[in-house]
């Protein structure tokens, strides 16, 4: 939806099963009219769209693409960004490091990128323009193992710029990628985002051009799991030049990993979804974890001190607290709004990214329309505390 100024919101629609484009098309019609029934009645409403490799391909196609702007212009809906990060399957199966997969080195993660934007030069509207969030590089495994991956992943990046460049120059849209930092991958903190840009910069003749269209898709849950201040964070892209193509909206678990911390953890094990874990003593970090179960077993060998912390890459709802001895990292999120109130050009896309509904422990779980909305009710009351939202 709208906001005040420049600014526009949605959720993520990677909650929703949906491999086909038939799926995720029935998934807009059960849930997200619902949901925009409730919280933007009878109002323009903006979906933020994750589409499989498979799905986009099945939108390509012409009558497929043009039966879908006219079921937006019938529902005044509209689409100014698309989750580009999971490539396949992300419900119902193990995903975990996979969804690194394929990497920035592959052909095939930038010919999938490169028709996410082609189908956003048809859908998205000159008002709001369009982003693409993408994986960060790699996961940091995977290029350990095979060094040469690194040339590929720039030449990758910068190929599809152009791409991106060539589309907004003959649409007249604003379009940019993302890159997603994210615990152990490539790109994790800010600093490493940094050095990889400028990097890149150095080997991209072309890159000054291509900046306007390659940048960052700051997820909150992910920087606050790296134990980043927000402002600092994101002063350091911007003095960068790095452009902050949108902003994930989202929160990760913390605690204490004392014994009754480690108990509370144990309902969040699940097999789906890769939960990396970061340790720090007293703000500085020490360790990092590929995932929970891993944390959990290093812990009960050897006890964490008193002043150790864990934040953990787990999305939890931004509406409610998980129960103690458990916290969240909203504080990091609604830092990000308040900077992004002291420099509102700096993003117009914001998303809600909590999609971790179906891996919930029961007690934390409601109907999927119901967590949704009342995402939306937090979410646009902070944003209206900051002169962001109408209040």
């Amino acid at each position: 939806m709208k906001l005040r100024g420049d600014h526009h919101l949605a959720y993520c629609t990677n909650v929703h099963r949906g491999e086909t484009w038939a799926e995720t098309l029935a998934a807009l019609e059960h849930h997200t009219l619902p949901i925009r029934a409730r919280v933007a009645p009878g109002l323009p409403y903006a979906i933020g769209l994750r589409l499989s490799a498979r799905a986009a391909a099945e939108l390509a196609q012409p009558a497929e693409l043009a039966a879908f702007r006219r079921w937006l212009d019938r529902h005044d809906c509209s689409v100014f960004t698309i989750n580009g990060f999971p490539y396949g399957a992300f419900h119902g199966t193990r995903v975990k490091e996979q969804v690194y997969a394929p990497d920035w080195s592959a052909p095939e993660r930038l010919a999938y990128t490169c028709r996410l934007f082609d189908l956003l030069a048809v859908l998205a509207r000159p008002e709001a323009g369009g982003s693409v969030s993408t994986v960060p590089g790699s996961f940091k495994d995977f290029v350990a193992s095979d060094p040469a991956r690194r040339d590929a992943i720039f030449a990758n990046l910068a190929t599809c710029a152009r791409h991106v460049a060539t589309l907004a120059a003959r649409t007249g849209l604003d379009l940019h990628l993302g890159l997603e930092p994210e615990p152990l991958c490539q790109l994790e903190t800010t600093e490493e985002t940094v050095a990889f840009f400028a990097d890149w910069r150095a080997r991209t003749p072309d890159s000054a051009a291509l900046a306007p269209h390659l940048g960052v898709n700051y997820d909150c849950c992910h920087l606050a799991v790296e134990f980043e201040e927000p402002a600092a964070a994101l002063d350091r892209l911007a003095a960068a030049g790095i452009r902050l193509s949108k902003l994930h909206l989202s929160s990760a678990l913390r605690v204490r990993p004392d014994a009754a911390g480690r108990a509370a953890l144990a309902a969040f094990v699940e097999p789906t979804y890769l939960h990396q874990v970061v340790a720090a003593e007293r703000g500085i970090v020490s360790h990092r974890f590929a995932d929970l179960p891993e944390a959990l077993a290093a812990a009960e060998a050897q006890p964490p001190g008193a002043d150790t912390e864990w934040r953990i890459h787990f999305h939890v709802p931004l509406h409610a607290a998980p129960a103690a001895p458990l916290g969240d990292t909203r504080d990091h999120l609604l830092g990000t709004l308040d900077w992004l109130a002291a420099h509102p050009a700096a993003c117009r896309h914001l998303e809600m990214e909590t999609y971790t509904w179906a891996v919930l422990p029961p007690e934390l779980q409601l109907p999927v329309e119901e967590q949704i909305v009342r995402e939306y009710a937090w979410t646009l009351a902070a944003c209206a505390q900051r002169g962001l939202a109408t209040a």
